[in-house]
């Protein structure tokens, strides 16, 4: 119990030196609502249907809705391979701005290796994204790998911690870094609410690489439902 208890306070430490150095960055504080749902098709089949928005205050409000569509094949107990379509509107204040359309694709690995009581999962996801009414395609690599420990043995509630850096691949007019472009670090807290519907909130520090300006810093209160059917 002793050494438990020194890694569930040692995991928080742990993430916050994932953290870059805030100096010479902007701040924001942000808002993200999340709502999931899994549905078991069959065995093997899964489909997923996921819906964020996202407010900024330095963007006076709403500026993203992103909807995600995925098809899920269990290739076994821990590997499902994923592909679907994002319909991604962003806004400013609460007025549209552009429409970004991406496809994806992306392999998760759940419970693949265990550290005392912490589990780890992974997910590797690929990315082409296309905004209305600017050329070019725009390719992306979103490699993440999370930790769970549970409060108490045998209990659903648990310590989240995750980490996911973005990689774009090329440039284009509106993706305008090769190379690590952000990084999301997220600490949370995931309880089931009853048997298909599970809460998570936290806190999500995404921080963001720009070559010819100050580095960004945004500050997201994280709050998501998610359902299994």
């Amino acid at each position: 119990m002793r050494s438990t208890a020194r890694l569930l306070f040692s995991l928080p430490a742990l993430a916050m030196l994932a953290l870059p150095a805030a100096a010479h960055a902007s701040e924001d504080e942000q808002l993200w609502a999340t709502t999931s749902a899994t549905v078991k098709l069959s065995d093997h089949w899964r489909l997923s249907q996921e819906i964020v928005a996202r407010l900024s205050n330095d963007r006076n409000g709403l500026y993203e809705i992103e909807s995600n569509t995925l098809l899920g094949y269990k290739v076994s107990k821990a590997v499902t391979v994923w592909a679907g379509y994002t319909h991604d509107p962003q806004y400013n204040g609460g007025d549209f701005t552009v429409m970004e359309h991406r496809g994806r694709q992306q392999v998760t690995f759940d419970n693949i290796a265990r550290i005392g009581p912490v589990s780890v999962s992974a997910r590797l996801r690929m990315e082409e994204r296309w905004r209305e009414g600017i050329d070019g395609t725009a390719w992306r690599l979103r490699p993440y790998v999370k930790l769970v420990l549970p409060f108490k043995e045998g209990s659903k509630t648990a310590l989240i911690l995750s980490h996911e850096s973005f990689f774009d691949l090329n440039k284009t007019n509106f993706q305008r870094v090769q190379g690590e472009e952000r990084m999301r670090n997220l600490i949370a807290i995931t309880t089931p609410l009853t048997k298909n519907v599970n809460a998570e909130i936290g806190y999500l520090h995404q921080h963001g690489f720009r070559p010819d300006a100050d580095d960004s810093n945004d500050n997201v209160a994280s709050v998501s439902l998610s359902f299994n059917f």
